[in-house]
């Protein structure tokens, strides 16, 4: 791949895993994956659709803002200019904390990238995504991330297992390995203690099974409260201050769809003898109408997307050096506006690789242009890296899985699709 520049529910169903969902998974010791080091990977599926070039717009591109009109971002610096990444790129302006991290060289983006999917159905692209097999239809209901984890050594200790925060497990990380659920409180509808434990006393006698996977929810709920209280606010400090782009201030409760997914993630996989891998969504990403890239809904989302990158880098704090986040999604948007200022199902966009041990500092992108005859059924960004390619040298070289199985097992067929290198510190 070149570079340009530095690129650059049945009732068992809702216990066990959702739209905003997270998957935690206990994991090996640190021995058995790579020497000293401890390594942690959270993978985000942002669903929706995400617009790349309003993620990471190539004001370096002549046929950009032809194009984008007026939800077109520009050279940093000027009025709705982004956060410069590089000559070419910038970043959208409401994603300021992920642009220090950039600058860290703990961020890259990659873009023109996209999975094998090419059609423009949400439901067969998150399949596709999450699956990690070569397109629809190839059979499977499990996912890339629970096939890496089972194909793992144990290191003598017990199989690996899971917690899923949501309504329902995310296929990515659906599998063998056994998963329990923890919804958050912004998703989560208030039960008295009393009615709590008629259910666990009424399954137990009908439902061995629900039953302990009610009675383990309620241990992971009571820990995760108990981590929450364990960790104080500093006197007089209330919660930080969130801007927009513009500058205004926005109600940090407006993001804990965002963020307290994120701090849960975090307190579980900070614990020593906590979980090391993990899966978490996030809807909205569907912009057909008033995108609102600086200021409407999908700077908006970008702002709380920013918080989560934040929480969970200071939730980890000096875990974040051993932590990758991979951030991604089914499917970018038309490179054109439509008739509502929005855009619609798209092509290629971008993925985020965020953390202490990313190779960051770069965006990675064979560039295909956007020009009239370079755009993908004369309305896309074209694709031209293989999501996989990223994910397969992220599993290799931050987790230790060996290339043959991530090209017969992980991700089907992909023996001749050989995993990018120089991602990981």
């Amino acid at each position: 791949m070149s570079c340009t520049e530095n690129h650059h529910i049945d009732r068992r169903g809702v216990l066990r895993g959702a739209t905003a969902s997270l998957a935690l998974w206990s994991f090996l010791p640190k021995a058995a994956l790579a020497g000293t080091r401890d390594p942690r990977l959270l993978t985000m599926v942002l669903r929706g659709g995400l617009d790349g070039l309003s993620l990471a717009g190539p004001v370096g591109d002549p046929d950009y803002v032809k194009l984008r009109q007026h939800i077109a971002m520009n050279k940093a610096g000027e009025t709705n200019g982004g956060l410069k990444l590089d000559d070419m790129f910038v970043l959208n302006p409401n994603m300021p904390f992920l642009h220090g991290l950039y600058q860290k060289r703990q961020a890259m983006v990659v873009h023109a990238v996209h999975s094998p999917y090419r059609e423009r159905s949400h439901f067969d692209g998150q399949d596709v995504l999450e699956s990690g097999l070569p397109g629809v239809g190839k059979g499977g209901d499990d996912g890339w991330l629970n096939r890496a984890l089972a194909g793992m050594p144990h290191a003598g200790k017990a199989s690996p297992k899971g917690l899923a925060m949501g309504a329902v497990v995310p296929l990515v990380i659906r599998g063998k390995a056994p998963v329990l659920s923890w919804i958050p409180k912004v998703y989560n509808l208030p039960l008295r203690d009393a009615t709590v434990a008629r259910l666990v006393d009424l399954y137990g006698q009908t439902d061995p099974v629900l039953a302990k996977a009610l009675a383990d929810g309620i241990a992971i709920d009571m820990q995760a409260q108990a981590m929450t209280a364990s960790v104080p606010a500093a006197a007089g400090q209330g919660p930080p201050q969130v801007t927009t782009a513009s500058g205004a201030p926005l109600n940090p409760q407006l993001f804990r769809e965002f963020t307290e997914a994120a701090e849960t993630a975090a307190k579980f996989m900070l614990q020593a003898d906590g979980p090391r891998i993990g899966a978490l969504s996030y809807n909205g990403w569907d912009t057909h109408a008033n995108e609102g890239v600086i200021q409407g809904a999908l700077g908006n989302r970008l702002s709380g997307l920013d918080q989560a990158i934040k929480a969970l880098h200071d939730g980890l704090g000096e875990t974040w050096k051993d932590t990758i986040v991979v951030i991604v999604t089914e499917f970018g948007r038309t490179a054109r506006v439509n008739g509502t200022s929005g855009t619609d199902h798209g092509m290629a966009t971008c993925a985020l690789l965020v953390g202490g041990a990313v190779k960051g500092g770069r965006v990675l992108a064979d560039w295909p242009g956007l020009n009239e005859a370079s755009l993908y059924q004369n309305r896309d960004l074209k694709p031209t890296t293989d999501l996989r390619v990223v994910l397969k040298g992220i599993l290799r070289d931050h987790l230790g899985i060996p290339d043959g199985a991530l090209g017969s097992s992980v991700f089907p067929e992909t023996a001749l699709l050989k995993g990018l290198s120089d991602l990981v510190t």
